[in-house]
């Protein structure tokens, strides 16, 4: 080595995603399959037990697993996560740091986060008002609780809430913890809430899909935008490359990263895993398009005209290279 040569190390940069089958499924590639967090609120490196699957350039990807409300919290608090699951809501705080992809992202098309309750209360939104009402929210920033405020409308101010991790509101609608009556569910709850003896309010995504015609964009894949600043000309670039890829690898390999990814939600049967990464590893994840594009401004246009979040500006979506175009 000649004298005064700088080598400069391999940069790692932290991955952070949800816990759920669709997240985990996309990024184990590029990340290494992961345990299940013992803490899913705690923003800690996951332990790896077996290493990445697709050629990463020399760049380590340090998965983080956590609860996306934990997620949003930390990207609006510190904006530290170089690349970060995030809720649509979320990004519209944190825009000015993260850029989203234009893969990787929860979108629905005529399904969404369920309102739901136990079989002693009316299936009717409006009881939602009722003095006795509490409805157990995932987190303030999430979209489905946008789309639950927007659905409601100026009355969204009267309904009680209270947040808690996505995986406790079922047990606490049916347990009538805290007085919870009713919740709001993402992730594989959607599926599962009928087991409990629970039964469906409203459906926000079959609400937002008869108002626009759209697919409701639910989370995004973001990255932060100081990432060639830091690690030079065209490092962002080569970072989308890479998540793409992992996405690609993880499809081709469907039947090792569907097992794989029902590890992290053992409610579920083999059937009802495969249908989730349907709904939630769609073609739209692949390639949000246009179509995703204009989903994504015209809800936080929507919300930002609501004073529901805050206004998100032209939104605009990083792409993968020509070389990985589908």
């Amino acid at each position: 080595m000649r004298l005064g040569l700088k080598v400069m190390a391999a940069p790692t940069l932290t991955l952070a995603h949800s816990p759920d089958p669709d997240d985990v499924y996309m990024w184990w590639p590029i990340t290494g399959m992961i345990d299940p967090p013992a803490d899913p609120q705690a923003i800690v490196a996951a332990r790896v037990y077996s290493p990445p699957e697709i050629d990463t350039q020399g760049i380590k990807f340090q998965s983080i697993a956590a609860d996306i409300a934990a997620l949003n919290r930390r990207a609006v608090a510190r904006g530290d996560l170089d690349i970060t699951a995030i809720s649509i809501n979320g990004y519209a705080h944190v825009r000015d740091r993260y850029q989203l992809t234009s893969f990787g992202s929860s979108m629905g098309f005529g399904y969404g986060p369920k309102v739901v309750a136990r079989s002693d209360r009316s299936a009717d939104l409006a009881d939602l008002f009722s003095s006795d009402a509490i409805i157990a929210i995932p987190g303030v920033q999430t979209t489905a609780y946008l789309l639950l405020c927007m659905m409601l409308g100026e009355r969204h101010a009267r309904v009680r809430t209270v947040e808690m991790p996505f995986d406790q509101i079922l047990d606490a609608v049916a347990s009538r913890r805290g007085g919870v009556t009713h919740g709001l569910l993402i992730h594989q709850s959607q599926l599962t809430f009928a087991d409990l003896g629970l039964h469906l309010i409203a459906d926000v995504g079959d609400w937002w899909l008869k108002r626009t015609g759209l697919p409701l964009p639910l989370g995004g894949n973001a990255v932060r935008r100081d990432l060639d600043a830091r690690f030079g000309s065209g490092f962002t670039a080569r970072v989308v490359d890479l998540l793409y890829a992992s996405l690609e690898h993880a499809r081709r390999h469907h039947e090792r990263s569907l097992e794989y990814c029902m590890r992290f939600a053992p409610e579920l049967t083999r059937e009802r895993a495969e249908k989730y990464i349907q709904m939630y590893v769609s073609d739209l994840t692949i390639d949000a398009g246009e179509v995703g594009r204009s989903a994504i401004q015209r809800l936080l246009d929507e919300g930002s005209a609501l004073g529901l979040c805050p206004v998100p500006g032209v939104v605009s979506l990083l792409q993968p290279s020509s070389g990985f175009s589908r």
